[in-house]
């Protein structure tokens, strides 16, 4: 799983259903150890909470073994070449990798020399893991996915990328709110449109309007400089009580965490009623959880 753009609405429906079942069998205290004798090799470049416990303890949940193998730690990270690391995971009985890095080129390379499913935990580009327990969170909320709207703010990254990608293909309305010099990449803003309704704009009001999700991320990515002018430029869009307040009766907040409270979201919206970040959060371990069994049980 390299980026939702290569799902169809029935695999990314056929996620979300099994993400429920596993949660309702997690709450239920049942066993599922569907994977139970498998082995998750996770490659991280970049350091992580909600992506290392979620498949860390997925696959322990699954009755699976999680292999943390953090990119300074292995050949990867003194030259070793991708192909070649792929290459010897295979020969050692690896069931499944899951890669948390800069360059998608780089896990797509991965992909190409692997004998086994390699899942995209995170790139500068995409986060197809993130998105898929955004759209589980949503639909259990609201029932449904399609003909809702959903508007995110701030800097048009790797998770705008994702979120227009997701939310096109299950038939949601996506907005991306973002000023000038800060908007997501328009070569896949328009490989989304191709899925279904998105538009970018640096209108509040206009994005905000009849939203059923309001959304946003940190100003600053791992790894990029914290700039005076970059705050600048995105604190208009910071999500608010005032900007809340323009969205639809009934609206939600969402935010992928870790939140970087009164930069691009105030404690009030965070902590307040109509958000659902924490719910979002909890997603990840059972979308992660899909995830892996879907494209690992038949290894």
């Amino acid at each position: 799983m390299l980026t939702l753009a290569n799902y169809s609405v029935n695999e990314i429906y056929e996620i979300i259903h099994t993400a429920v079942m596993l949660k309702q069998k997690q709450h239920a205290g049942k066993k599922h150890e569907y994977l139970k004798g498998k082995t998750l090799a996770m490659i991280f470049a970049k350091s992580s909470t909600r992506t290392r416990v979620s498949f860390e303890q997925g696959i322990k949940q699954l009755g699976g073994t999680a292999l943390v193998l953090r990119q300074d730690d292995i050949q990867l990270g003194r030259g070793e070449t991708i192909r070649d690391t792929a290459l010897v995971l295979g020969r050692y009985g690896i069931d499944g990798i899951m890669i948390r890095t800069f360059k998608q080129s780089d896990v797509e390379e991965l992909a190409k020399y692997s004998s086994c499913p390699v899942i995209n935990g995170l790139t500068d580009d995409y986060h197809p893991c993130q998105v898929l327990a955004d759209l589980m969170t949503i639909y259990e909320h609201f029932g449904k996915l399609e003909g809702l709207k959903m508007a995110y703010f701030g800097d048009g990254n790797n998770m705008a990328h994702s979120l227009m990608i997701g939310g096109a293909k299950v038939g949601m309305e996506v907005v991306c709110c973002c000023p000038d010099g800060y908007r997501p990449n328009e070569d896949i803003v328009n490989s989304a449109a191709q899925f279904g309704k998105v538009s970018v704009t640096d209108n509040v009001d206009e994005a905000a309007k009849d939203c059923d999700v309001i959304y946003t991320d940190v100003f600053f990515s791992m790894g990029q400089e914290k700039t005076k002018e970059k705050i600048d430029a995105l604190m208009p869009y910071q999500v608010n009580e005032q900007l809340m307040a323009k969205a639809a009766r009934g609206a939600v907040f969402m935010h992928c965490l870790p939140a970087h409270r009164g930069e691009e979201v105030t404690e009030g919206v965070i902590d307040g009623a109509q958000s659902i970040v924490f719910e979002e959060a909890e997603n990840r371990l059972h979308a992660q959880k899909a995830v892996m069994y879907l494209l690992m049980k038949n290894r």
